[in-house]
Formats: structure tokens, sequence, C-alpha cells
């Protein structure tokens, strides 16, 4: 947990509820709604805060994430990040949070209102009567009930579109490389793939994020596969269709009608599907509920207060996510993996080329996800001081280091133990820690040798051969400079053969002190070690 009381700033239009429950839960927060729109003064307050809550208002940018300060985590309102620049939070090693479920039922509602809509030309016949014109033969439409809907898309939104829709009595087919057969199956609707799907429904409705594999899903040979007569409806991301194409095949009759709620550019002030027959759009409304803003709201607020105030980690982009029980329990084991990786960062002077890591026991059972982060975070350190969990992947990734990590059951005395090796181009270094009854973090084993460490703030390692003198020689040193010991491990291998010396100290180590231990002739090598709080 933060030593300080954390502070949030909220950059955008947020309900007065959501801003009350940081302060319910003892976060500081600035509630000021129009600096999101002001770059300058954006860039000029935001290194004073620990979160930033925003909805689609404020860009965050690389520019703006160069002045971040402490910042820790960004909470997005809503589902789409588009106006987040995450790969430059991670690099910064700021978490990014959204709400994808807060606002499923009203997009997904609006989804079902806009097909209704295009297969009853409502927007049409509505601007007819209004204008006094009597046209009832003019918008004859087509009925839903017995209709098949293709879903682009089965998450979320799309899961619940479903529903709507088999409560229309329609038939429900889905291409999603990520819905199973038995998600299918608990749905009620067929998967397919995306060349069975189109020429088979009547409507097809996209529920997909906006991906270079999902860019222009719906291109110009995808339009003219699909059944004549089809209704496409977007209420997801635009960029999904080539308007162009769309614009061509509604042109033709290819396709009946569309409504879109999304597009390609945003705000759309023109577009090749504006004042074309048979088309419905709005706004991108999607959300646009009172209900959807008050839920989005409160939940980005409850996350980033848990975050801060507990560890806990949810609807994470760049991240892990981790309860707030877990966060409880992990706590020492989070610590012990950074400590472990923090060792070999220090000891380790060449190129880092791959990362191992071993979880034995009760450990195997708990969020490897994040204990592996908080391990490359820890090795990665020393190369990179600002690396936090968040960003220690991708700057792992950056520098070709390899990753990998395995799990066993208990398998020595302890319950639980975390083993990392990391390899360079001339040697493999390991170290084994694990966390005591009393919830502190223990070294048990560096280079093969078993020992029993505490973990201080600063120490000191070093090697040598077995013979008589060496703890004189480290206590008469140390105890001469003024260096006090607050604890003193030792280690080997076997009588005479390479041992070691693990030392808490209540000081950092001077260089002239390292000179004096080295210039005895009895070790090997002597390193100062910095590690931060336990």
């Amino acid at each position: 947990m933060p030593e300080m009381t954390p502070k949030v700033l909220v950059s955008d239009k947020l309900s007065e509820t959501a801003v009350q429950i940081f302060r319910d839960r003892g976060v500081k927060v600035d509630f000021d709604p129009d600096i999101g729109r002001d770059k300058d003064r954006l860039r000029a307050a935001i290194g004073g805060y620990d979160g930033l809550a925003i909805r689609s208002a404020t860009r965050v940018s690389a520019k703006l994430l160069a002045a971040v300060g402490n910042l820790k985590v960004i909470g997005r309102a809503g589902v789409g990040v588009d106006n987040v620049d995450v790969p430059a939070a991670s690099k910064r090693g700021v978490i990014v949070m959204n709400t994808p479920f807060g606002n499923a039922t009203t997009t997904a509602e609006h989804a079902i209102s806009m097909m209704m809509a295009v297969a009853r030309r409502i927007p049409e016949a509505n601007a007819s009567t209004h204008a006094g014109r009597w046209e009832k033969s003019r918008f004859v439409g087509v009925e839903l009930t017995s209709k098949t809907l293709g879903l682009i898309g089965c998450g979320n939104i799309g899961s619940v579109v479903a529903d709507r829709a088999l409560g229309l009595r329609m038939k429900v087919i889905a291409y999603d490389p990520f819905l199973s057969e038995q998600r299918a199956a608990e749905l009620g609707v067929r998967k397919v793939t995306l060349e069975e799907l189109l020429p088979s429904a009547d409507f097809i409705s996209l529920h997909a994020p906006l991906t270079d594999k999902t860019r222009n899903i719906l291109s110009a040979d995808a339009i003219a596969a699909m059944k004549p007569g089809v209704r496409i409806v977007n209420c997801a991301r635009g960029g999904l269709v080539d308007e162009a194409a769309l614009a061509g095949a509604l042109k033709s009759g290819h396709v009946a009608g569309a409504a879109f709620d999304v597009f390609s550019q945003e705000p759309a002030t023109e577009n090749p599907l504006f004042n074309l027959p048979g088309v419905v759009l709005t706004p991108h409304l999607g959300a646009a509920t009172t209900e959807a803003q008050e839920n989005v709201a409160v939940q980005i607020a409850e996350q980033m207060s848990d975050y801060l105030l507990t560890g806990a980690v949810r609807n994470a982009l760049n991240m892990p996510s981790v309860t707030a029980e877990e966060a409880a329990v992990m706590g020492p084991w989070l610590a012990l993996a950074r400590h472990l990786g923090s060792f070999v960062g220090q000891m380790t002077e060449e190129p880092i080329r791959a990362i191992n890591i071993l979880f034995d026991g009760k450990v195997a059972d708990m969020n490897l996800e994040a204990l592996e982060c908080s391990a490359i975070a820890g090795a990665m350190k020393a190369a990179s001081p600002e690396t936090n969990m968040v960003s220690a992947p991708l700057v792992a990734r950056e520098r070709g280091i390899v990753t990998s990590r395995t799990t066993q059951a208990k398998t020595g005395v302890f319950d639980a133990y975390i083993k990392l090796s990391v390899v360079t181009a001339s040697m493999e270094r390991s170290i084994a820690g694990t966390v005591f009854s009393d919830g502190k973090p223990r070294f048990i084993q560096i280079k093969g040798i078993n020992i029993d460490a505490e973990i201080g703030r600063h120490m000191l390692y070093t090697t040598n051969t077995d013979i008589p003198g060496i703890i004189g020689a480290l206590g008469t040193t140390l105890g001469g400079n003024g260096v006090n010991i607050a604890n003193f491990t030792l280690g080997r291998k076997a009588v005479g053969g390479e041992a070691i010396a693990l030392l808490y100290l209540d000081q950092p180590v001077e260089r002239g002190v390292l000179r004096a231990l080295s210039d005895t002739g009895l070790f090997r090598s002597v390193r100062p070690l910095e590690f931060d709080a336990v």
C-alpha cells in the first residue's frame, strides 16, 4: 500500500457519485472536467497525481505521458481506449484500466434498436410524417422473427445482443475466434466461420474490437459475398467496415440497409454513408444512457481506488488482474519475486538472454502472471531503473529476453518457494527464496548453496573459498568503518569448497570499505546490493 494518501485527477465529466467514491475510500480527488481539453494545462498538472480518471474527451498521448511523474494508473470510464496511447503508458509503467462491462447492456440495446429501425425504416417514416406526408405504402419493412442474425464478435456486448435477438425469435449465428463451442451452446447460438456467416445472415451486427486483424473485416469482397438484401449494423468500432464499398452496395441494392453508430473518422462530419436511403446513422450513442454513464463512472472509481489502496488490479489492458484477496495473500510473494529478480539483476553485468522462473508448492497455485511480472521487473530494474510490473514484460521483449516459467508440486522442506535463473552469453545464475510464516521473504539458496537470509534494504554479498578468517575479516573491516551488521548469513557447498556470505547492513557500504575487503585477498567477489522496502 502507498505510504501517502493517493491523489487522483478527474479530467472529464464523471458523475458526482463516482467522485464521492474516491473521497469515501480515502483517495484525494481533484475534479476538473475542463482540464482534459486543455493539453498544456493537463501536462503541467499531471505530475502531481497517482491516478487519472478520464472519459473520451481527454487524450493521453505519448507526449503527455512523458510528463506523468509518479502517475500509476489511468482509468477510462468506458470500453474504448482509442484516446489513450497504451503502449506508451506501458513503457512508462502506468496501468491502463477500462470498464468493459458497465455499458454492455446499453450498447446491445442500441444495436437492437438500430436493427429494428433499419428493418422498419422508422427514421425515414418519422421524417415523412413530421413533414405532413402520409406515405404508408412507401415504407414497407421486414420482420425480424425467423430471420438469421449474424454476429461478428460474441463477447460481452455481442452475447447480450444474442440474448435479445433470441427473445425476438431470431436465429443467431456467430463468428468469433475466441468463442468456445460450450459458450456458444450456453448462449443458444451456432458458431460458424466468417465464410459461412456472410451468405447466411439476413442481418449482420458487428461487436468486435478494432485491431489489425479486424480492420475492414467487412471489405468489398466480404460485402459481395453477403446474401442479397442483407442489412448491416455497426455499433462497435469505426473501421470494421469499408464504408465506401458499403455505400456502393447500398446504391446497387445488394445491401438493403445499414445502421451505423460509429465511423472510421469521428466526429463524422462527412461520410460515404450520409444521405443514402435505407441508412440509419447516430453519433456514437451506444453508451449514451444515464444508467451506463453512471455505471462506468462508478466502476472506474472503484477499480482505481482498489488499486491505489490495496494493489488489486481489475480490467487492466496492460497488467495481469490481481484481486484484493490475492493482493493480501500474495503481497509477500510479489515482494519475494521482485527481490529475487533484483538480486540477479544487480549481480549480472552481461546482457540477459533468458529469465526462467520455477514455482514450487502452494505458490504454483497463485496468480503466476503477476508473480512473473514482478520477478522480471526486479531483474530489469538495475539496467532500467524506471521498470515496474507493468513495463517489465515489454522491456524484456524489446531486449530480446526469452522468459519462461515452470510449476511443480512441493519437493522439499518448504511449503513453497520460487527459484529464478538468468542466462547470459557466458553464465547462468540462480537464486531461490520463500516466505516464512511471519510474512517476511527470505533467500534460501544462491548458486546451489543453501542459506537462510533475511532481506534488507542494504546488503553485502561475498564469495570466497571456505577457509578460516572470513567472518573475522568481514566483522573487523565493516566495524572498523562504522558499518553495523543487522544480520549475517553464511553458506558453503563443502568443507574447503566454494562459500558465500550475505550480510544485512544498517547503511550502504562505501567504495573505500569494499576496496578494503577486496584488498584482504580473501574474497573472490565483493558486491553491494540494494533492495527496495521489504
